[in-house]
Protein backbone atom coordinates (compact mmCIF):
# COMPACT_ATOMS: atom_id res chain seq x y z
CA UNK A 1 0.00 0.00 0.00
CA UNK A 2 2.70 2.39 0.80
CA UNK A 3 4.61 1.89 -2.48
CA UNK A 4 1.12 2.23 -4.57
CA UNK A 5 0.55 5.72 -2.52
CA UNK A 6 4.09 7.07 -3.24
CA UNK A 7 3.27 6.25 -6.92
CA UNK A 8 -0.18 7.82 -7.06
CA UNK A 9 1.92 11.13 -5.85
CA UNK A 10 4.50 10.88 -7.92
CA UNK A 11 2.17 10.34 -10.86
CA UNK A 12 0.58 13.36 -9.52
CA UNK A 13 3.41 15.19 -9.21
CA UNK A 14 4.75 14.79 -12.82
CA UNK A 15 2.04 13.95 -14.69
CA UNK A 16 0.77 17.68 -16.03
CA UNK A 17 4.36 19.24 -15.56
CA UNK A 18 4.44 20.18 -19.05
CA UNK A 19 1.15 22.62 -18.73
CA UNK A 20 3.81 25.47 -17.19
CA UNK A 21 6.20 24.94 -19.76
CA UNK A 22 3.97 25.11 -22.66
CA UNK A 23 5.46 27.22 -25.83
CA UNK A 24 2.56 27.05 -28.21
CA UNK A 25 2.33 30.82 -28.13
CA UNK A 26 -0.41 30.97 -30.75
CA UNK A 27 -2.76 29.23 -28.19
CA UNK A 28 -4.33 27.55 -30.52
CA UNK A 29 -3.73 24.17 -29.32
CA UNK A 30 -5.53 24.48 -25.88
CA UNK A 31 -2.35 25.13 -23.61
CA UNK A 32 -2.03 27.32 -21.07
CA UNK A 33 1.41 28.65 -20.25
CA UNK A 34 2.48 31.43 -17.27
CA UNK A 35 3.70 34.29 -20.18
CA UNK A 36 0.49 34.48 -22.13
CA UNK A 37 0.26 38.04 -21.16
CA UNK A 38 3.86 38.80 -20.99
CA UNK A 39 3.49 41.58 -24.36
CA UNK A 40 -0.38 41.76 -24.00
CA UNK A 41 -0.61 42.79 -20.69
CA UNK A 42 2.83 43.11 -18.78
CA UNK A 43 1.53 44.65 -15.47
CA UNK A 44 -1.22 42.12 -15.17
CA UNK A 45 0.12 39.99 -12.61
CA UNK A 46 1.41 42.85 -10.43
CA UNK A 47 -2.01 44.69 -10.78
CA UNK A 48 -3.84 41.57 -9.24
CA UNK A 49 -1.06 41.14 -6.84
CA UNK A 50 -1.72 44.58 -5.48
CA UNK A 51 -5.54 44.76 -5.47
CA UNK A 52 -5.52 41.20 -4.00
CA UNK A 53 -2.91 42.18 -1.28
CA UNK A 54 -5.14 45.27 -0.30
CA UNK A 55 -8.07 43.16 0.16
CA UNK A 56 -6.85 40.38 2.45
CA UNK A 57 -5.16 43.02 4.68
CA UNK A 58 -8.63 44.32 5.01
CA UNK A 59 -10.26 41.20 5.85
CA UNK A 60 -8.18 38.26 6.62
CA UNK A 61 -10.90 35.67 5.79
CA UNK A 62 -11.16 37.54 1.97
CA UNK A 63 -7.77 34.89 1.06
CA UNK A 64 -9.95 32.33 1.56
CA UNK A 65 -12.76 33.42 -0.18
CA UNK A 66 -11.05 34.11 -3.63
CA UNK A 67 -9.38 30.84 -3.46
CA UNK A 68 -13.00 29.04 -3.17
CA UNK A 69 -14.05 31.53 -5.78
CA UNK A 70 -11.57 29.41 -8.09
CA UNK A 71 -12.71 25.90 -7.07
CA UNK A 72 -16.17 26.82 -7.70
CA UNK A 73 -15.47 27.97 -10.72
CA UNK A 74 -13.72 25.45 -12.15
CA UNK A 75 -15.75 22.79 -11.10
CA UNK A 76 -18.40 23.61 -13.39
CA UNK A 77 -18.34 23.62 -16.78
CA UNK A 78 -14.06 24.09 -16.41
CA UNK A 79 -12.35 27.15 -15.42
CA UNK A 80 -13.65 29.50 -17.41
CA UNK A 81 -15.95 32.27 -15.20
CA UNK A 82 -19.00 31.50 -15.29
CA UNK A 83 -19.41 31.82 -11.98
CA UNK A 84 -19.09 35.48 -11.53
CA UNK A 85 -22.07 35.74 -14.05
CA UNK A 86 -25.03 37.45 -12.90
CA UNK A 87 -28.60 36.87 -14.56
CA UNK A 88 -29.78 38.17 -17.36
CA UNK A 89 -32.09 37.39 -20.02
CA UNK A 90 -30.41 34.13 -21.20
CA UNK A 91 -28.82 33.24 -18.31
CA UNK A 92 -29.26 31.75 -15.04
CA UNK A 93 -26.31 32.66 -12.70
CA UNK A 94 -24.63 30.06 -10.56
CA UNK A 95 -24.77 32.85 -7.57
CA UNK A 96 -27.63 31.20 -6.29
CA UNK A 97 -27.17 27.96 -6.27
CA UNK A 98 -26.62 25.45 -3.47
CA UNK A 99 -22.91 25.96 -2.87
CA UNK A 100 -23.06 29.69 -3.59
CA UNK A 101 -26.17 31.05 -2.37
CA UNK A 102 -25.24 33.13 0.50
CA UNK A 103 -21.62 32.06 0.48
CA UNK A 104 -19.87 32.95 -2.40
CA UNK A 105 -17.80 35.92 -2.01
CA UNK A 106 -15.00 38.13 -3.09
CA UNK A 107 -17.00 39.27 -6.46
CA UNK A 108 -16.17 42.72 -5.82
CA UNK A 109 -12.60 41.85 -5.80
CA UNK A 110 -12.46 40.33 -8.78
CA UNK A 111 -14.63 43.41 -10.22
CA UNK A 112 -11.87 46.07 -8.84
CA UNK A 113 -9.26 44.04 -10.56
CA UNK A 114 -11.08 43.78 -13.91
CA UNK A 115 -11.59 47.47 -13.85
CA UNK A 116 -7.68 48.39 -12.95
CA UNK A 117 -6.49 45.93 -16.03
CA UNK A 118 -9.61 47.23 -18.48
CA UNK A 119 -7.56 50.51 -18.13
CA UNK A 120 -4.55 49.03 -18.68
CA UNK A 121 -4.72 47.27 -21.59
CA UNK A 122 -8.44 46.92 -22.52
CA UNK A 123 -10.34 43.62 -23.76
CA UNK A 124 -6.97 41.34 -23.23
CA UNK A 125 -6.88 39.80 -19.26
CA UNK A 126 -9.85 37.02 -19.30
CA UNK A 127 -11.72 37.16 -15.91
CA UNK A 128 -10.74 33.30 -15.75
CA UNK A 129 -7.51 34.18 -15.40
CA UNK A 130 -7.78 36.75 -12.85
CA UNK A 131 -9.50 34.21 -10.52
CA UNK A 132 -6.85 32.05 -11.48
CA UNK A 133 -4.48 34.33 -10.19
CA UNK A 134 -6.47 36.12 -7.21
CA UNK A 135 -6.46 32.44 -5.96
CA UNK A 136 -2.72 31.81 -6.06
CA UNK A 137 -1.95 35.55 -5.02
CA UNK A 138 -4.25 34.88 -1.72
CA UNK A 139 -2.67 31.46 -0.98
CA UNK A 140 0.58 33.18 -1.06
CA UNK A 141 -0.71 36.45 1.08
CA UNK A 142 -1.73 33.53 3.59
CA UNK A 143 1.66 31.89 4.00
CA UNK A 144 1.02 29.32 1.69
CA UNK A 145 2.85 28.08 -2.14
CA UNK A 146 3.68 30.29 -4.69
CA UNK A 147 3.24 28.61 -8.31
CA UNK A 148 3.66 29.18 -11.68
CA UNK A 149 -0.30 29.88 -12.89
CA UNK A 150 -0.82 28.77 -16.42
CA UNK A 151 -2.68 31.59 -18.59
CA UNK A 152 -4.81 32.15 -21.30
CA UNK A 153 -8.19 31.41 -20.84
CA UNK A 154 -10.73 32.98 -22.29
CA UNK A 155 -14.60 33.17 -20.55
CA UNK A 156 -17.64 31.60 -21.29
CA UNK A 157 -20.75 33.38 -22.84
CA UNK A 158 -22.99 30.90 -20.15
CA UNK A 159 -23.45 29.86 -17.07
CA UNK A 160 -24.75 26.58 -15.55
CA UNK A 161 -26.81 26.11 -12.39
CA UNK A 162 -27.55 22.79 -12.33
CA UNK A 163 -23.94 21.79 -12.99
CA UNK A 164 -23.13 24.26 -9.81
CA UNK A 165 -25.35 22.34 -8.06
CA UNK A 166 -24.60 18.82 -9.26
CA UNK A 167 -20.77 18.88 -9.74
CA UNK A 168 -19.24 20.86 -6.82
CA UNK A 169 -18.48 18.81 -3.95
CA UNK A 170 -20.56 19.27 -0.57
CA UNK A 171 -20.30 19.15 2.81
CA UNK A 172 -22.52 16.11 3.24
CA UNK A 173 -21.93 14.17 0.50
CA UNK A 174 -20.19 10.72 1.17
CA UNK A 175 -16.61 10.11 0.05
CA UNK A 176 -17.12 7.77 -3.25
CA UNK A 177 -19.55 10.89 -4.02
CA UNK A 178 -16.94 13.35 -3.75
CA UNK A 179 -13.73 10.85 -5.04
CA UNK A 180 -16.75 10.35 -8.23
CA UNK A 181 -16.60 14.67 -8.83
CA UNK A 182 -12.88 14.79 -8.72
CA UNK A 183 -12.40 12.09 -10.97
CA UNK A 184 -14.79 13.57 -13.41
CA UNK A 185 -12.63 17.08 -13.51
CA UNK A 186 -9.74 14.59 -14.38
CA UNK A 187 -8.19 15.07 -10.88
CA UNK A 188 -7.56 12.01 -8.35
CA UNK A 189 -7.59 10.94 -4.71
CA UNK A 190 -4.47 12.88 -3.93
CA UNK A 191 -5.99 16.38 -5.82
CA UNK A 192 -8.33 15.64 -3.27
CA UNK A 193 -6.90 15.36 -0.33
CA UNK A 194 -4.43 17.78 -1.10
CA UNK A 195 -6.95 20.35 -2.39
CA UNK A 196 -9.57 19.69 0.93
CA UNK A 197 -6.27 21.28 2.46
CA UNK A 198 -7.46 24.31 1.56
CA UNK A 199 -9.44 24.26 3.83
CA UNK A 200 -6.49 25.33 6.85
CA UNK A 201 -7.90 28.65 6.27
CA UNK A 202 -11.26 30.63 6.23
CA UNK A 203 -14.34 29.76 7.87
CA UNK A 204 -17.87 27.25 7.73
CA UNK A 205 -21.31 28.65 8.44
CA UNK A 206 -23.47 26.73 10.78
CA UNK A 207 -25.61 24.96 8.39
CA UNK A 208 -23.05 23.32 6.94
CA UNK A 209 -22.21 20.58 9.58
CA UNK A 210 -25.05 21.58 11.92
CA UNK A 211 -26.14 17.25 11.23
CA UNK A 212 -22.72 16.72 12.34
CA UNK A 213 -24.07 17.94 16.18
CA UNK A 214 -27.28 17.10 16.48
CA UNK A 215 -29.08 14.19 13.50
CA UNK A 216 -25.72 12.71 11.58
CA UNK A 217 -27.30 9.46 11.06
CA UNK A 218 -31.05 10.00 10.75
CA UNK A 219 -31.93 9.02 13.88
CA UNK A 220 -31.10 12.47 16.40
CA UNK A 221 -27.89 11.25 17.19
CA UNK A 222 -24.22 13.65 17.12
CA UNK A 223 -21.73 12.16 14.50
CA UNK A 224 -19.56 9.62 16.85
CA UNK A 225 -16.45 10.66 14.64
CA UNK A 226 -16.99 14.07 16.10
CA UNK A 227 -14.88 14.57 18.96
CA UNK A 228 -17.46 15.23 21.71
CA UNK A 229 -15.41 18.58 23.43
CA UNK A 230 -14.85 19.96 20.36
CA UNK A 231 -18.88 19.20 19.00
CA UNK A 232 -19.95 20.78 22.49
CA UNK A 233 -17.76 23.96 21.38
CA UNK A 234 -19.46 23.85 18.49
CA UNK A 235 -23.14 23.62 19.92
CA UNK A 236 -22.72 26.68 21.22
CA UNK A 237 -22.40 28.65 18.70
CA UNK A 238 -24.37 26.86 16.65
CA UNK A 239 -27.83 25.80 17.87
CA UNK A 240 -30.15 22.87 16.78
CA UNK A 241 -32.20 25.61 15.23
CA UNK A 242 -31.54 29.54 13.77
CA UNK A 243 -28.11 30.11 13.76
CA UNK A 244 -27.20 29.20 9.88
CA UNK A 245 -24.95 32.05 9.26
CA UNK A 246 -23.13 31.81 12.11
CA UNK A 247 -19.45 31.48 11.14
CA UNK A 248 -16.64 29.08 12.69
CA UNK A 249 -12.86 28.53 11.53
CA UNK A 250 -12.41 25.65 9.13
CA UNK A 251 -9.18 25.40 11.10
CA UNK A 252 -9.25 25.98 14.90
CA UNK A 253 -5.64 26.21 15.40
CA UNK A 254 -4.32 28.48 12.83
CA UNK A 255 -7.46 29.57 10.51
CA UNK A 256 -5.63 32.68 8.73
CA UNK A 257 -2.35 30.66 8.42
CA UNK A 258 -2.04 28.60 5.27
CA UNK A 259 -0.32 25.09 6.90
CA UNK A 260 -0.84 21.31 7.41
CA UNK A 261 -2.78 22.39 10.66
CA UNK A 262 -5.93 21.32 9.27
CA UNK A 263 -4.79 17.45 8.65
CA UNK A 264 -3.52 16.99 12.06
CA UNK A 265 -7.04 18.57 13.18
CA UNK A 266 -8.80 15.53 10.99
CA UNK A 267 -6.13 13.16 12.85
CA UNK A 268 -7.41 14.78 16.30
CA UNK A 269 -11.34 13.94 15.20
CA UNK A 270 -12.17 17.41 14.68
CA UNK A 271 -12.55 17.97 11.10
CA UNK A 272 -15.52 21.00 10.96
CA UNK A 273 -17.35 19.35 8.22
CA UNK A 274 -18.34 15.80 7.39
CA UNK A 275 -16.32 15.91 4.08
CA UNK A 276 -13.66 16.97 6.17
CA UNK A 277 -13.43 14.42 8.37
CA UNK A 278 -14.42 11.27 6.45
CA UNK A 279 -10.64 11.63 4.63
CA UNK A 280 -9.95 9.77 7.49
CA UNK A 281 -12.64 7.65 8.46
CA UNK A 282 -13.85 6.33 4.51
CA UNK A 283 -10.85 5.96 3.02
CA UNK A 284 -7.70 4.04 3.95
CA UNK A 285 -5.74 5.48 1.35
CA UNK A 286 -7.06 9.60 1.92
CA UNK A 287 -5.72 8.70 5.64
CA UNK A 288 -2.57 7.95 4.72
CA UNK A 289 -2.63 10.94 3.17
CA UNK A 290 -3.76 13.25 5.78
CA UNK A 291 -0.81 11.24 7.90
CA UNK A 292 1.83 12.20 5.48
CA UNK A 293 0.63 15.96 5.15
CA UNK A 294 -0.07 16.25 9.25
CA UNK A 295 3.80 14.95 9.91
CA UNK A 296 5.42 17.02 6.50
CA UNK A 297 4.22 20.49 5.95
CA UNK A 298 6.23 20.98 2.64
CA UNK A 299 5.16 18.17 1.37
CA UNK A 300 1.53 19.35 1.57
CA UNK A 301 2.55 22.93 -0.01
CA UNK A 302 4.64 21.39 -2.87
CA UNK A 303 1.10 19.04 -3.59
CA UNK A 304 -0.93 21.57 -3.17
CA UNK A 305 0.79 23.91 -5.96
CA UNK A 306 0.45 20.91 -8.14
CA UNK A 307 -3.15 20.14 -7.84
CA UNK A 308 -4.03 24.08 -8.12
CA UNK A 309 -2.10 23.93 -11.69
CA UNK A 310 -3.99 20.84 -12.14
CA UNK A 311 -7.35 21.97 -11.33
CA UNK A 312 -6.69 25.16 -13.18
CA UNK A 313 -6.49 23.32 -16.58
CA UNK A 314 -10.12 21.68 -16.12
CA UNK A 315 -11.44 22.48 -19.70
CA UNK A 316 -9.97 26.26 -20.11
CA UNK A 317 -11.39 27.51 -23.18
CA UNK A 318 -8.71 29.25 -25.69
CA UNK A 319 -8.26 30.20 -28.56
CA UNK A 320 -11.14 31.01 -30.93
CA UNK A 321 -13.49 29.85 -28.11
CA UNK A 322 -15.40 32.04 -25.63
CA UNK A 323 -14.53 35.91 -25.47
CA UNK A 324 -12.32 38.43 -22.62
CA UNK A 325 -15.25 40.07 -20.87
CA UNK A 326 -15.17 43.99 -20.32
CA UNK A 327 -17.12 43.55 -16.97
CA UNK A 328 -16.39 40.15 -15.66
CA UNK A 329 -20.79 40.13 -14.30
CA UNK A 330 -21.78 40.05 -17.88
CA UNK A 331 -21.44 38.96 -21.79
CA UNK A 332 -20.28 40.95 -24.00
CA UNK A 333 -22.80 42.69 -25.99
Amino acid sequence: MAKSLLFLIALSLLAFAPLCFCHNKNNYGGYLYPQFYDHSCPKAQQIVQSIVAKAVAREARMAASLLRLHFHDCFVKGCEGSILLDSSKNIITEKTSNPNRNSIRGLEVIDAIKSAIENECPSTVSCADIVALAARDSTVLAGGPHWEVPLGRRDSRSASLSGSNNDIPAPNNTFETILTKFKRQKLNIVDLVALSGSHTIGNSRCTSFRQRLYNQTGRGLADFTLDQSYAAQLRNGCPRSGGDQNLFFLDFVSPTKFDNSYFKNLLASKGLLNSDQILVTKSQVAKQLVQQYAQNNQLFLEQFATSMIKMGNISPLTGLRGEIRKNCRKVNS
